[in-house]
């Protein structure tokens, strides 16, 4: 089974445990690389021929071929000549699945490289994501997407309008999670406690009386990393402040990259 398979697998649990986020060939690495050299803009570089905008690609059906310029602003790790990408453009996000990648290349796809990916349409439990793409890296400026606070859009409607965008959450505090043993916990490994040190990190917060389940995406941001670290040193009750990437699974289910106890 690949990791992707059971990235997948992972994503089906924490459904049932929450309660309610110059031109080359491409391959992949891990985020958290430094930016390229070329000019900081603002995400809205003109579109090259036969590009949709982001309102195209959100109206294109599902299975339509699909083409879009982006911005990286993380990946997943490389794995077996595919990864995974969150990207973004001034107007909205992407989340770019398992693109055919080389290892080499995967080294090349910092934080606010512009590339062009064309690929299909896909929608995994209300997850619009783009599959079977091909990448292929663009000269010109970087971008690095602002994150959005959304923490008053929590349980509306209008929440799904930034899917996979960076978004912060603020003022949101811990509740207890029930590990297998009945104990109740700050986080779990994996979605319902089955995991170890490594896998992904569940834990709930809650706002105004609704209680949300939120993920560290161990192949995002692994055991290393400050997020995993900070969710891990969690106590039931303390207040704190988040950013991620709004993946979407039935619902809501952010893949959080920084969490800081509020003062």
């Amino acid at each position: 089974m690949t990791k992707d398979m059971l990235t997948r697998r992972t994503f089906l649990g924490a459904a049932a445990g929450a309660s309610m986020l110059a031109l080359a060939a491409c391959g992949g690495s891990n985020g958290g690389s430094d930016a390229p050299a070329a000019a900081a803009g603002d995400g809205t570089d003109a579109k090259g021929d036969g590009v949709m905008t982001y309102a195209d690609y959100m109206a294109a059906a599902v299975d339509d071929e699909v083409v879009v310029e982006c911005f990286v602003q993380d990946t997943q790790s490389w794995w077996e000549d595919q990864i995974t990408i969150y990207a973004a453009d001034a107007d909205g996000a992407y989340f770019i699945y398992n693109a055919a990648c080389s290892e080499e290349d995967a080294a090349k796809l910092t934080a606010g490289q512009k590339i062009k990916v064309t690929g299909y349409k896909a929608e995994w439990s209300g997850e619009f994501e783009i599959t079977e793409g091909t990448i292929e890296f663009e000269d010109g400026s970087t971008f690095i997407s602002e994150p959005v606070d959304v923490t008053d859009l929590l349980g509306t409607d209008e929440l799904i309008d930034h899917q996979n965008q960076r978004v912060s959450f603020t003022g949101m505090t811990v509740e207890p999670s029930t590990d297998p043993d009945g104990k109740e916990v700050a986080y779990l490994f994996n979605w319902d406690g089955s995991g170890a040190a490594g896998d992904d990190l569940y834990f709930n917060v809650s706002k105004d009386g609704a209680t949300y389940s939120f993920t560290v995406e161990s192949y995002l941001t692994g055991e290393d990393t400050d997020v995993y670290k900070a969710v891990q040193a969690l106590e039931v009750g303390q207040v704190v402040n988040m950013t991620g990437y709004l993946y979407w699974y039935e619902g809501a289910n952010p893949h959080i990259i920084s969490v800081e106890v509020a003062e």
